[in-house]
């Protein structure tokens, strides 16, 4: 090597602090802890073979290798040294295009913003965090939306590039979760005893809800004879709040600009308000008014806290915190005739909204002290504030900042799209069907259980309300059997990569509970119908509601998983069209309830209900059979 060479190649010491990275085309930059020529060198020796053959002149050549080696010492001491001052904070992301050249202090090349665009991949732990999360119990789910590019705002980290040469370069002052779910200030990485105590919090919010549904039933005596109202008026504050919480889903696009804590702590404390007038009313009217809106506020729970448990736990982790809280707002109602009995027999009607005012104002302190915001993107602003306040660079943005939605138009979108998915979409509208009959008996059976079991087996208030405890135990062993279900949907997967070479689920594959459950709800109805005779042990009706309890708890937990793989864009509006169907008959099936036992007899009552079941049953089975090819022609359906 002469000496010529030698001046124009400076930082062949092996001292200097820069290494070469591999990228995806074979090139190679200049990064840290190895010779910063390293790549020159390589650059060099990768041309000298192919220039030997050629008839050039001697000086031309060396003059064409001092400028190769000079403009890669160039690019590699200005990638790692930029020229000018950087920034305090790296970029989340690898700068790209224009802003490349802002960092690095040089110009970017067409063919260099290409290559970084083919390098800029998502690792497969953040492409985990960005998928769907589901919400088991029918309620919370939050939509995908999209930022101001057209690009996809998922409910976690940042938004992903585009795949293909037509991917569209990202601001580089995003702000992410850096280390993925082990950042500090990312809600997955909290203590694991610190993430159980804001899911058991939250879930005993939604079973405090709907277990205020339910208890109130057992105040029809006392309040009638108060009042002088009949019962049929008296169970319109059932229905009411039923309405109420039909509303909930529509929570979710407030908790999607201001966080889940402060929809919290709104809600609930509107919870405790509306409870006062229950608990000192005067009249009927206005306790009917009183429990709408204690099931408008109540329902906040149940819209946005499913979503919680996906702020917490990734996909591989959250089937048991999804189970419990699953299982929560469907042993609310279960349980609700029991504690209301209790109060019921043994002091006045008015405790039973005391107890809930109690309960619900110590909900309400434990998640001030316990339950920190742990939604995504709101905290993802927050961290972009702080960065801007530090750094006093105003282009660090979060994700939620580059959209372009207004709260309005969000909250305009969350009502008109439930009603155009039930419009267009039959395998929504039938199976959202028929989670409404079924949620319509649980309901039914509030007023049909106090006439079977006090009439015919001389039950009290209280032994009413253990009646329900079939359908308690029925809902738990189902919530165990969730691992069977999950094996289940692994062996289809595996199944269908063997056969077709492609790895990945379809929405299809929820649905076998749903197919397993069908027989149980229908059978468990005729059970429970005909055993409610005299001479007929009480035991054997109440297994018979359990039978049917289980199919119902799997159908639900089927059907909600479908539609949120069904519809993954529309996640949350097929949930909410889901929720709106099945309160409305819930709401209205004890309204006649009473009468049509009254009138048909306690057997032919249930069997009619039993009939409908039976016309629904082989629909899930048509759907698992068929629902790719209907998918395909779906409106808003996945057709892959």
């Amino acid at each position: 090597m002469d000496e010529k060479e030698r001046e124009a190649r400076p930082g062949l010491e092996p001292n200097h602090s820069n290494i070469t990275e591999v990228e995806d085309d074979g090139t190679e930059t200049a990064t840290e802890s190895q010779p910063a020529a390293t790549a020159a060198v390589k650059a060099t020796a990768s041309t000298k073979d192919d220039d030997d053959d050629d008839d050039v002149d001697p000086d031309d050549e060396e003059k064409k290798k001092k400028d190769k080696l000079s403009s890669s010492i160039s690019t590699a001491s200005s990638s790692s040294y930029p020229s000018k001052p950087s920034n305090l904070y790296e970029p989340i992301r690898p700068a790209s295009g224009a802003a490349a050249g802002a960092v690095t202090g040089r110009p970017t090349t067409s063919s260099e913003h290409s290559r970084r665009r083919r390098r800029r991949r998502l690792s497969a732990e953040t492409i985990e965090t960005l998928r769907h999360e589901r919400s088991n119990n029918g309620w919370g789910c939050d939509d995908v939306e999209a930022d101001a590019m057209g690009g996809s705002i998922a409910p976690y980290h940042h938004p992903g590039p585009a795949s293909g040469s037509d991917a569209v370069p990202h601001d580089p002052f995003i702000v992410g979760w850096e280390g993925g779910d082990r950042d500090p200030l990312c809600p997955r990485s909290f203590a694991t005893w610190r993430k159980w105590l804001i899911i058991a919090i939250t879930s005993v919010g939604s079973f405090c809800v709907t277990n205020a549904s339910a208890s109130y039933t057992a105040t029809y005596a006392q309040m009638n004879d108060k009042f002088d109202n009949s019962q049929l008026v008296a169970t319109l504050g059932l229905s009411t709040f039923v309405l109420g919480i039909a509303m909930g889903p529509f929570w979710s696009p407030l908790a999607e600009f201001y966080g889940r804590r402060p929809i919290y702590l709104c809600s609930f404390a509107g919870f405790i308000i509306w409870l006062i007038p229950s608990a000192v009313a005067k009249n009927i009217e206005t306790m009917i008014v009183a429990r709408f809106f204690q099931g408008l506020a109540g329902s906040a729970f149940l819209s946005v806290s499913g979503g919680t448990v996906g702020d917490l736990f990734t996909r591989d982790t959250m089937l048991a915190p999804m189970a419990i809280f699953a299982l929560a707002p469907f042993v609310g109602p279960s349980t609700g005739p029991l504690v209301g009995g209790l109060i019921n027999t043994y002091t006045n009607w008015r405790w039973t909204h005391y107890v809930l005012l109690i309960w619900a104002g110590v909900l309400l302190l434990t998640i001030a002290l316990f339950v920190p915001e742990t939604y995504h993107p709101v905290l993802l602003k927050r961290k972009a504030e702080k960065l801007r306040k530090s750094t006093g660079d105003e282009r660090w943005r979060a994700p939620i900042e580059k959209t372009t939605r207004s709260v309005s138009r969000t909250v305009a979108y969350s009502l008109l799209r439930p009603f155009q998915i039930l419009f267009f979409e039959p395998m929504a509208l039938i199976l959202n069907i028929y989670t409404a009959v079924l949620l319509g008996l649980l309901y039914l059976f509030f007023g049909a259980f106090p006439l079977i079991f006090r009439t015919t087996h001389g039950f009290n208030l209280w032994q009413v309300g253990l009646t329900f405890m079939g359908l308690l135990v029925a809902m738990i062993i189902a919530c165990l059997s969730t691992p069977l279900w999950t094996r289940l949907r692994h062996n289809m997967v595996a199944k269908r990569h063997k056969e077709t070479g492609v790895l990945k689920d379809e929405p299809e594959d929820q649905l076998p509970p749903v197919i397993f459950g069908a027989p149980l709800i229908t059978g468990g109805l005729f059970w429970f119908g005909f055993t409610t005779y005299p001479d007929v042990h009480w035991i054997v009706p109440i297994i018979g509601s359990g039978v049917f309890g289980l199919g119902m708890s799997l159908a639900f937990t089927g059907i909600f998983t479908f539609l949120v793989d069904a519809y993954p864009r529309y996640a949350a509006s097929a949930l909410a069209s889901n929720a709106l169907v099945r309160c409305s008959f819930a709401a209205a099936f004890p309204l006649f309830g009473i009468q049509m036992y009254e009138d048909l007899g306690y057997q032919w009552a249930t069997a009619l209900v039993g009939f409908i079941t039976l016309a629904l049953m082989p629909f899930p089975y048509i759907f698992f059979r068929y629902g790719k090819w209907i998918r395909a022609r779906s409106r808003y359906a996945t057709a892959t």
